[in-house]
């Protein structure tokens, strides 16, 4: 009975890791590490803002642990349970959040925060649709393309409405980010399983037309176009978030300003701890702390592709390689709209961003890479086919 309190207080605790291989301890160590980084760096972005707004500086920091806590119960399961029947999940799993991606479209069901409706409130609680659906669309879109010889046509084509129905409600809400984000995940997971270039050909244009006409027809994503080519020639306009966010990260110079002593997260910068949270941890942490944050992402990004090369299994290769995608693209654009490399987007950095959402899919990536880890140097076990 202690020992069971023990695990469900202190779930960071799993008694069984010996019998786990080298990759996946590894791998869940390095995630950890990551998470426990993530907290550090949000403590101090956040503390200004969560005194001004709740005069509790902890505000963000307390309710952000919140969520770790209960997604790292969701990882020690999923990496405990045998993929085969995780993926058969994941058809239902996509449908169902489908829906409430879809019920977000829906006036008075879906709640706007800076001008998107992204969310759905439960309560207290916000619940974003699009960024629980990232993990289960590598796990289906493993399957359908890591089996695509053997699928017929008709299960081809009804997965491939389904994943751009998705899309479609994703840039709907409106976020083009994600959209883009979860597109190119498919994209690469589907030229990771060798379906002909035909195929992806067609897929790529398709979609770089789509981002087009998006961005053609809405004036907030031309804004944030132009205001990235010269973020200067608007400062206190259109301008102003990529402005500030330089200014952070220009201030870091070699070793940074010291942990706590950004300038700029003091109501300078906006959205410090979600979307500019690397800007804050630039200037705090400089130059080294930079490239000791890339150094992390590119070991995980090594050990994922490792763990994909030594895996026999076609769909669980393909669930490694989505993961990879999902986590270490997703923090490099994060990183890349922070430093103004890339137009600035809504993408927050995988385990260091605010949200629940957010937390609890890049843990039950994180863990699904790590399941994958296990299992490839297990006898191979034939995958359950799903029904069409």
């Amino acid at each position: 009975m202690l020992r069971k309190l023990i695990l469900i207080i202190f779930p960071i605790v799993n008694p069984d890791l010996q019998h786990w291989s080298n990759e996946a301890r590894f791998l869940r160590w390095l995630t950890l590490l990551w998470l426990s980084l993530g907290l550090i760096a949000l403590f101090s972005a956040s503390y200004p803002v969560a005194l001004a707004e709740t005069g509790n500086g902890w505000y963000y920091v307390f309710r952000q642990a919140i969520w770790i806590w209960a997604g790292l119960h969701g990882f020690n399961l999923i990496t405990r349970s045998p993929l085969q029947y995780i993926i058969k999940l994941a058809p239902w799993s996509i449908l169902l959040l489908l829906g409430l991606i879809l019920s977000t479209l829906v006036p008075g069901l879906g709640h706007e925060v800076y001008g998107a409706t992204r969310w759905i409130k439960l309560g207290p609680i916000l619940i974003q649709p699009s960024e629980l659906m990232k993990p289960f669309l590598v796990l289906q879109s493993a399957y359908i393309f890591g089996q695509w010889h053997r699928h017929s046509w008709r299960v081809r084509l009804q997965w491939i409405g389904v994943f751009g129905l998705v899309l479609a409600g994703i840039l709907l809400q409106p976020n083009l980010s994600t959209t883009a984000l979860c597109g190119m995940s498919l994209w690469l997971i589907a030229l990771a399983s060798g379906i002909p270039s035909m195929y992806l050909t067609t897929t790529a244009l398709g979609g770089i037309l789509t981002a087009f006409v998006s961005i053609s027809f809405r004036e907030y994503q031309r804004k944030r176009i132009t205001a990235f080519l010269d973020p200067w020639a608007d400062p206190l306009g259109n301008g102003y978030q990529l402005v500030q966010s330089l200014m952070a990260v220009g201030s870091g110079g070699t070793f940074g300003v010291g942990y706590g002593m950004s300038q700029q997260k003091l109501f300078y910068l906006p959205i410090q701890y979600t979307d500019f949270i690397f800007s804050v941890y630039a200037e705090e942490f400089g130059f080294v702390g930079s490239i000791v944050l890339l150094i992390l992402l590119l070991t995980y990004a090594t050990f994922a592709l490792r763990v994909a090369v030594n895996c026999s299994h076609r769909v669980k290769r393909l669930v490694a390689i989505g993961v990879m995608v999902m986590m270490v693209g997703q923090a490099l654009l994060n990183i890349g709209v922070a430093t103004g490399a890339l137009p600035t987007t809504g993408l927050p950095f995988p385990l260091w961003s605010y949200g629940g959402s957010s937390t609890l899919a890049s843990l039950t990536l994180a863990a699904l890479l790590i399941r994958v880890a296990r299992e490839s140097n297990e006898a191979e076990v034939v995958m359950l086919p799903q029904k069409a």
